[in-house]
Formats: C-alpha cells, sequence, structure tokens
C-alpha cells in the first residue's frame, strides 16, 4: 500500500510564504514606529543642553547679561593654547543677535585636546565685531563678502592642525570637537562632518523637526557610501588644516564651498560622516525658512529626486550650475 501524501504547488508556497513576510514586514514596522514615537516623546520632556544659551539666541548685544559676556570672555581665555591641535574658527556676517550665543556655547566646551578660537569678521555692519572685541578672542575682518572668503581668510590664521567650520548662527554641544577631533587623529581620514538639527519654534514643533531630521540623516548617510563630499554640511565640517592649504576654497560660486574643499580633499584620506549625537549642533532656519516642515520636506524630496542615481556611483567632477556661479559686477 502506498501512502500520498498532499502537496502544495510551488507556487502557492510562494504565495502564502510572502504575504506571512508582508505580515511580519508590517507588524516590525509598525513596533519600530511605536519605538520612534515614543524615543520622539521622551526626547521632548527632556532638558536640552542648549536651553541656557537661547535665553539670549536671536536678541540684540544689548539686552545680553553683563555677566554672560564676562564669563564667556574669561572661559574663552582659559581655553586657548598657544600650540593648538585644532583651530575653533568662527565666521559671522551681521550676526549680532546670534554670535555670543555662540561663543557662550563654545567657552563651555569639553575637550581633552589644546585648541584655539579664532573669529572672521565679513565686513559686517552690525555690532558682530563689537562682540568679537568683547569676547577676547582674535578676530579678524575679510572685507570680501562669502562664506568661501570668510573661510579662507580663518584657514590663513589658523594655528592649528585641523580646522573647523564654525557658523555664528550655529550651537555647539560640549564634546562637539573633541569627539570629531577622536575621528580626524584616525589613520586615513582627512575630513569629517557631523550632523544637525533645528531648535523648536512656534513655527516648528519638536515632533515634526524630530521626523524631519530623521529622514534628512538617513538619507545623507546612504549618500555618503559613494558621494560622501554632498553628505558635507559647512556648519558640522573639520579637516585636516596642511591638506587644505593645498586645496583653497573656492570663492567664485554662491554655495558648495564646503562640499567642494571636501571632494578635493579626498586624494588625501576618506571623508567621515559623524553620527553620534555628542557632537549633533544645532541651529536656526537658514536652510528652511519660514515655510512648514512638510513644504519643507517635499521641497528636499523634489530636490535630491532630480539624478538619485548618484547615490550609486562615484564620482571625482561635477559641472557648476551657472544660478551658483559668483557674478562679477
Amino acid at each position: 500500500m502506498v501512502l500520498c501524501l498532499p502537496s502544495f504547488d510551488f507556487d502557492c508556497k510562494y504565495i502564502i510564504f510572502t504575504q506571512i513576510y508582508q505580515i511580519f514586514l508590517s507588524f516590525y514596522s509598525l513596533f519600530f514606529l511605536f519605538l520612534l514615537s515614543l524615543r520622539c516623546l521622551i526626547c521632548m520632556k527632556m532638558s536640552n543642553w542648549y536651553d541656557p544659551y537661547m535665553t539670549i539666541y536671536g536678541r540684540p548685544f544689548s539686552e545680553v547679561p553683563q555677566r554672560v559676556i564676562d564669563e564667556t570672555r574669561e572661559r574663552l581665555a582659559n581655553l586657548q593654547s598657544k600650540e593648538p591641535l585644532a583651530s575653533i574658527v568662527i565666521i559671522a556676517y551681521n550676526e549680532e543677535t546670534h554670535l555670543q550665543a555662540c561663543l557662550w556655547a563654545i567657552s563651555q566646551i569639553k575637550c581633552k585636546y589644546p585648541v584655539e578660537i579664532i573669529g572672521v569678521d565679513n565686513d559686517s555692519k552690525d555690532r558682530t565685531a563689537e562682540i568679537y572685541e568683547k569676547s577676547g578672542i582674535p578676530y579678524y575682518t575679510e572685507y570680501q563678502h562669502s562664506c568661501g572668503y570668510a573661510r579662507r581668510c580663518g584657514l590663513q590664521h589658523a594655528k592649528g592642525r585641523f580646522y573647523f567650520d564654525v557658523d555664528s548662527d550655529t550651537l555647539y554641544p560640549p564634546y562637539y570637537y573633541e569627539v570629531m577631533l577622536d575621528h580626524l587623529l584616525k589613520p586615513g581620514v582627512s575630513c569629517a562632518s557631523a550632523t544637525y538639527g533645528f531648535f523648536p519654534d512656534e513655527n516648528h514643533s519638536k515632533l515634526s523637526l524630530r521626523l524631519f531630521e530623521m529622514t534628512r540623516d538617513l538619507f545623507l548617510w546612504i549618500q555618503h557610501f559613494k558621494r560622501p563630499e554632498l553628505s558635507v554640511r559647512g556648519l558640522v565640517f573639520a579637516y585636516n588644516a596642511d591638506y587644505g592649504r593645498q586645496e583653497p576654497y573656492r570663492v567664485d560660486i554662491i554655495r558648495g564651498e564646503d562640499g567642494s574643499m571636501a571632494l578635493n580633499l579626498k586624494k588625501y584620506g576618506r571623508i567621515v560622516f559623524v553620527r553620534d549625537r555628542r557632537c549633533r549642533a544645532i541651529t536656526g532656519y537658514g536652510t528652511i525658512g519660514n515655510q512648514s516642515m512638510w513644504q519643507s520636506f517635499v521641497n528636499h524630496v523634489r530636490i535630491q529626486m532630480k539624478g538619485i542615481g548618484r547615490i550609486f556611483h562615484q564620482t571625482d567632477h561635477y559641472e557648476d550650475e551657472e544660478d551658483n556661479l559668483v557674478k562679477n559686477k
């Protein structure tokens, strides 16, 4: 007697397996979103490292308490090294309402490496130069207007082996410089770029900002495998100054001078994309403006989807866009 067992067609088995996999994936996605939302809610209820600095961020210099100015000056003086490993270079153009908060945050950094802090005033018309003066740090005036000219001026005066781009409307957490230097000191690394977030206000909720930032950071992380130079953002960029002096900043473009520098530095070593919350800076809405987070998200997706195939291959050359070139008067 022959026992006949029931059999399933291969296609039927495949369909059943696919359905089970889709159900598992759906539950996993829901669980992941639940954990993500829970983390966002916990983060929203916790105090932030930048809260003290926000008490003066956006306010005119005349409203900054004298105690903050004096204590910042004293701490900055104590941080200055005659033999710095790194140069922290702050560039500013008409940043009276932001610069003091930036300096205050820098004065409270925790860094095991010796540093120097210098400033560049891009020929401001407000009290930016006065703030530099009262902070006690060395600063230089660059009369040609653009981030490229200001960064180049800072590099010319920097003494450190490593150069940190610092935007004066951005706040940096206490361990930002130490963590970045830990990466820069590794063999084969020429430069590093970190991540950054936005501080919430009446037009941008914490939850919407968190979701926007996580989506953006995920894309930058994927992109950095083949095109790390495109994931570089100037406000959180640092590099080997000796290499940088051999690859001068571009001053003929409106934006992208830091990405161009990173592209040129690839010949000297790797570009590291640092995803560490200890060195996640916080900034204003220069890249978003007054539009809603949803509209900003849609605009970013529309821009990034153009030529999305770039993330799958490398290149050492980019064509300049006509609207990004500085027009000589």
